[in-house]
């Protein structure tokens, strides 16, 4: 090997080592980041019509201080009330295994709920402990949020002609498509999942009351908690019906647990989520209604909650290439076929 290959070589080495430091830096942040672009592409329409009057600086910091504003307080809410809701589903669920440990069950069901309870309650027991001791950890993840949040509104017009600095000329309008197809996928998907949880919440609220499960006060609680935690990995909008049916059962009123778990499971959380949401997405991005759900669905399974947006982003870029490669390789056919035909 040449001294030339070896440069290259280790060139490339440290450029790779460079990059993986890099993002193991940033992956334990990155969620934290991308709902910080998530924010700042959903007010981004408000901070356009305030820069023309105040500037993008001003305009910036008063958007982000009302959004800190905000999170501070439903991140106070739901690390106050997320903590006593899921130690009352511990106890609730404690007391509802032992009074089915305590029935006179066939010997086979019996041993089946008893192994499931040795071996569910300390798992949820370890999942509330955990969740308790990292409110310090979602308080760090707050402030990358509320950093990015800025930064993405302050260089929100750079942001564009950057990207489109580093194409090459032949490929802008491959890049210009595929910049067009997330801003419509991006705008589809917030606009669905806001609508979906406002909607949810409503009809939480309404199962609440529907149900007998409190009074009116208690339901609107009920709604304004489903909404905020359908933003929550793993807690969702199914927590509130799943605590009002145990309620149910604990009190012996069976046929109500049933029919609040059957209008949670339905219209609330998960089905919505993987039924409703696919088709709004697929309506207002202009894409197949299958491609969204997989893309929801493994995108949460590979990414986690940022992964019900990526999915549905990553799939339609793919579709953009998909599309590029098909029109390129039917030009080079057309290109053979022509120079291949005998002139007249």
């Amino acid at each position: 090997m040449n001294r030339e290959k070896l440069g290259k070589a280790t060139w490339a080495a440290v450029v790779l080592v460079i990059l993986y430091v890099s993002w193991k830096t940033v992956e334990p942040l990155v969620t934290a980041i991308f709902f910080g672009v998530v924010l700042a592409y959903l007010v981004y329409p408000i901070h356009r019509l305030l820069k023309g009057r105040i500037g993008d600086y001003y305009s910036a910091i008063a958007l982000t201080v009302l959004m800190l504003f905000i999170g501070g307080l439903l991140f106070a809410l739901m690390a106050l009330v997320s903590v006593n809701l899921l130690q009352t589903f511990y106890h609730s669920l404690s007391d509802v295994m032992n009074w089915l440990t305590a029935l006179n069950l066939p010997p086979s069901i019996g041993k089946f709920v008893f192994d499931t309870r040795t071996q569910l309650l300390p798992r949820v027991s370890d999942y509330v402990s955990s969740f308790t001791f990292s409110i310090p950890g979602y308080l760090l993840q707050l402030t990358v949020l509320v950093f990015t949040f800025y930064y993405s509104l302050v260089y929100s017009d750079r942001v564009l002609p950057f990207i489109m600095s580093l194409a090459p000329p032949e490929r802008k309008n491959l890049l210009e498509e595929a910049v067009g197809r997330l801003d419509r996928t991006m705008s589809a998907l917030v606009r669905a999942w806001l609508l979906l949880n406002l909607a949810k919440s409503v009809l939480m609220t309404i199962g609440y009351l529907l149900f007998g499960v409190s009074d009116v006060y208690t339901a609107v609680v009920a709604g304004f908690l489903t909404f905020v935690f359908s933003f929550v990995p793993l807690l969702e909008g199914w927590m509130l019906w799943v605590a009002a049916a145990v309620y149910f059962v604990i009190h012996g009123s069976i046929i109500r647990a049933v029919g609040i778990s059957i209008y949670g499971f339905a219209l609330v959380s998960p089905l919505p989520d993987y039924t409703i949401r696919p088709m709004l997405v697929a309506r207002d991005a202009d894409l197949d209604e299958t491609l969204v759900f997989v893309g929801m669905l493994g995108g949460a399974w590979a990414f986690g909650l940022k992964g019900i947006l990526l999915g549905p982003i990553i799939l339609s870029m793919a579709l953009v290439l998909i599309k590029e490669w098909k029109e390129r390789h039917a030009l080079q056919t057309e290109e053979q076929s022509t120079s291949l035909t005998p002139a007249d």
